[in-house]
């Protein structure tokens, strides 16, 4: 092994040395404890029990408590302590749900002192009382915790938490009376020793189960609490209600946290799986750990501190079948391998940037920059002169405002509350949501759900003979955008807009168009980028090879050819199309005339008839030709363009507004993306309506469950004032129903509004129809009653 820095401490007349060692054990430990002079360790797991001396360079088995022919379950351990007042005196959690005292005292080699048989599950935690010699508190799998008196032979007390399993209890350093127990449900319970009937205060610690908990050493009210939901949370208990003080989030499970001795800020942790490193935390730097210990190969199941006054030496074991013994000076500092600088851009567009304060400070004579409208704020910790890592680093932050008037984000607000995702029908919906993107002038978005409009919603409920007036006149219900006349179009290109027949070019069709209509092209049966005229209105079928628009000369029109003039009510039966169709005679007769020069021949230009109108053809046969679902790639590839863009309000709207009909064109991953970052957004807005009707309306199974997840409804009787079951609204005590209207005497199902005075309430109509004659509690209490 490496040479490693050697420690010496002195306590008192004590005097503690070492460095940083290991030795291998026979089998993976699940608890270790030490010994009240930190000159022994106890190591505990299913197939092993042993002792162990700490000398200066090297562990030292001194016992094996494993002793006797028959194997038995007694010494298959979960955890392990050491009592701090009698160094003679053990206590291991079974695995069978037995609690065995072990008396190191004892001249024979079974050290097996007494056993509480009083559990039915797995015991997963035991704890000595601080200051009392004969008190032990166990809590089980079984979900009750017992305390027994090592001078009887039964518990003495048992506390019901009326929960699942419990994990970790630990009695108060401080509180003679109090301990402190945690659930698989989240809870954290506070029990007085003296009241085995209820616990004195419960709160929810964390978001799914609490796996350890540890008063601090020197603040009486601090107690630290870690959990599956990856969190480090210490809590203040000097207030009437517990309070979050501070948060440090891990990257695994947390399934043990330890107070650093001396230290006030610092503690210790462990992760139950995937993570084998020890974190030591400073609290108020939750992000980025102070000390991290690398040696384990796999997850770590116990750490403690080697002496109460001692915050050096840290012993550790694991299910690789170590044990460590960990020095500070030995320890990697994360914070060196962190990048001090960092750019984050804030929700209304303000500019965060932090430096090295090194590089900041030493430029005095920094210029502000365009738009700095705050002084740089520093955030710099002031060291302790005790502390192992003096050269930590510090950032300085600057940040850099937008000016108050512009309000970047306002058009996100205003179109997540006015835009309409459901409740009317498609074309309701599509027309509504363009009308808000268009009075917000995000014209690109109006325009969009314009032809989503177009796409899906069928045409045909409109009356037929308001089409062609619908068109030319710009209906609301159909609206054209973008429209342009065909003169002004012509005057403006010249002799560019002339049609050339000399390059063998054969069109089957030439088509007399309205000056005043809007023009569509259409290829391979995709609208032409930019049209803004429904895909219904074609304008007959143009073949050939190009799809271009061809205009006519006015002044060379033969319009007495009667075959050529289109008749303005209906639409004439369509001609057999003929693979190469010649061009017309009067032009063939014309550019075969000896009179016409040959640059006449090679020119022939028409012009539109001015009245005549467009031409609109059947639903049915837009139908058979181009189905929603032809659309299904283009409006796939419009949601992603507007999620790359940054833009996922629009992909989500789309999304929830258009339903089953494009779902299936985008995989569930991609929607759930867009969808947490849309909710994410709104709720950082704090639009939690929106939020919540957005995760209703959902399409994917993931967001839909959102707001079904981790949500607890504590109710408490009106009658009894006792905590009611989840089994309905009839109290399993007083057998009264909970929630019952003060004014009519019936059960209130719907919306229920109570005061916080006096706790009686009722249905809301019923409520505030009472309230315009009297003040006074409905009940008949004499609570002057306010609602809010």
């Amino acid at each position: 092994m490496e040479k490693m820095a050697r420690v010496t401490t002195a306590l008192g007349g004590n005097t503690l040395t070492g460095r940083t060692m290991y030795c291998h054990l026979d089998a993976p430990a699940n608890a270790i404890s030490v010994c009240r002079d930190a000159a022994q360790v106890v190591v505990a797991g299913r197939n092993i029990f042993k002792i162990y001396a700490i000398e200066e360079e090297q562990f030292v088995e001194k016992l094996n408590l494993r002793v006797g022919r028959k194997p038995s379950l007694n010494f298959s351990c979960a955890d392990v302590v050491w009592h701090q007042m009698d160094e003679n005196l053990l206590a291991t959690a079974a695995t069978n749900g037995v609690v065995v005292t072990w008396n190191l005292g004892k001249p024979s080699r079974n050290k097996q002192d007494q056993l509480f048989t009083e559990h039915k599950r797995t015991v997963n935690k035991v704890c000595f009382h601080p200051t009392e010699a004969y008190m032990l508190l166990s809590g089980s799998q079984d979900g009750y915790m017992k305390c027994f008196d090592l001078r009887k032979k039964d518990s003495v007390s048992t506390f019901s938490g009326q929960s699942e399993s419990v994990r970790d209890v630990q009695f108060s350093i401080r509180d003679y009376f109090t301990f402190a127990a945690t659930f698989e449900n989240g809870n954290v319970q506070l029990w007085d020793i003296r009241r085995p009937d209820r616990y004195e205060r419960m709160f929810t610690a964390h978001n799914g189960p609490v796996f350890c908990c540890d008063w601090h050493p020197e603040d009486r009210g601090w107690l630290a609490t870690g959990g599956r939901d990856k969190m480090v949370k210490v809590w203040d208990m000097n207030t009437n209600r517990a309070k979050e003080i501070y948060c440090v989030q891990s990257i695994a499970s947390v399934a043990r946290v330890k107070w650093r001795p001396e230290c006030k800020h610092h503690l210790a942790t462990c992760s139950m799986m995937v993570d084998h490193n020890i974190y030591v935390w400073d609290v108020r730097r939750p992000y980025i750990p102070s000390a991290m210990f690398e040696e384990h190969r796999d997850v770590t199941t116990g750490i403690v501190w080697r002496h109460l006054h001692d915050p050096y030496f840290l012993l550790s074991g694991s299910k690789d079948s170590t044990l460590y013994q960990h020095i500070f000076k030995d320890a990697s500092q994360p914070i060196e391998r962190a990048n001090p600088e960092g750019l984050c851009y804030g929700l209304f567009g303000d500019l965060a940037f932090a430096a090295k304060e090194s590089l900041v400070t030493a430029d005095s004579n920094r210029k502000p920059y365009p738009g700095d409208r705050r002084h740089p704020i520093f955030f710099k910790r002031k060291l302790d002169p005790t502390e192992q890592f003096e050269s930590v680093s510090s950032s300085a932050l600057s940040v850099f405002e937008t000016e108050p008037d512009s309000s970047s984000m306002g058009w996100f607000v205003d179109t997540a509350r006015r835009y309409a995702l459901a409740g009317r029908s498609l074309a309701e919906l599509c027309d509504h949501n363009a009308k808000v993107a268009k009075e917000l002038s995000r014209n690109q978005v109006a325009q969009t759900w314009t032809m989503l409009r177009i796409i899906y919603c069928s045409p045909g409920t409109m009356p037929s003979a308001n089409l062609n007036h619908s068109i030319g006149k710009g209906s609301a219900s159909l609206p054209l955008m973008n429209s342009f006349n065909l003169k002004d179009m012509a005057s403006g290109m010249g002799s560019e807009a002339r049609l050339d027949w000399s390059k063998g070019e054969n069109r089957s069709e030439n088509i007399l168009l309205d000056s005043s209509a809007t023009l569509i092209t259409n290829d391979e049966n995709e609208e032409t980028e930019g049209s803004d005229v429904p895909a219904d209105y074609l304008l007959g079928d143009v073949e050939g090879d190009e799809d271009e628009l061809y205009l006519m000369d006015h002044e060379n029109a033969h319009t007495e050819e009667p075959e050529y003039v289109l008749p303005q009510e209906a639409f004439p039966l369509r001609h057999e199309i003929v693979d190469n169709p010649s061009g017309p005679d009067h032009l063939q007769d014309k550019a075969d005339s000896p009179h016409v020069s040959g640059n006449e021949a090679e020119t022939v230009s028409l012009t539109p008839v001015e009245s005549f109108s467009l031409i609109s053809i059947s639903h049915t046969l837009y139908e058979s030709r181009l189905p929603p679902d032809f659309f299904s790639a283009l409006v796939r590839d419009m949601l992603r363009f507007y999620a790359e863009q940054g833009d996922v309000q629009m992909a989500v709207s789309v999304l929830i507004v258009l339903g089953e009909r494009i779902r299936k064109e985008i995989d569930e991953q991609t929607q759930e993306h867009w969808y947490t970052s849309y909710i994410d957004l709104l709720q950082r807005f704090r639009l939690w309506n929106i939020s919540n009707q957005v995760i209703k309306l959902s399409t994917c199974r993931a967001i839909t469950c959102l707001n079904q997840a981790s949500t607890t409804l504590h109710v408490n009787c009106s009658n009894c004032k006792r905590p009611m079951s989840n089994k309905g609204w009839i109290c399993d005590r007083c057998r009264q129903c909970a929630s019952t209207c003060a004014v009519c005497h019936h059960v209130v199902k719907g919306l229920f509004v109570w005061c916080q005075g006096c706790s009686h309430g009722g249905h809301l109509q019923h409520i505030l129809k009472w309230l315009e004659s009297s003040t006074q509690c409905p009940a008949g209490c004499g609570h002057l009653c306010e609602y809010t």
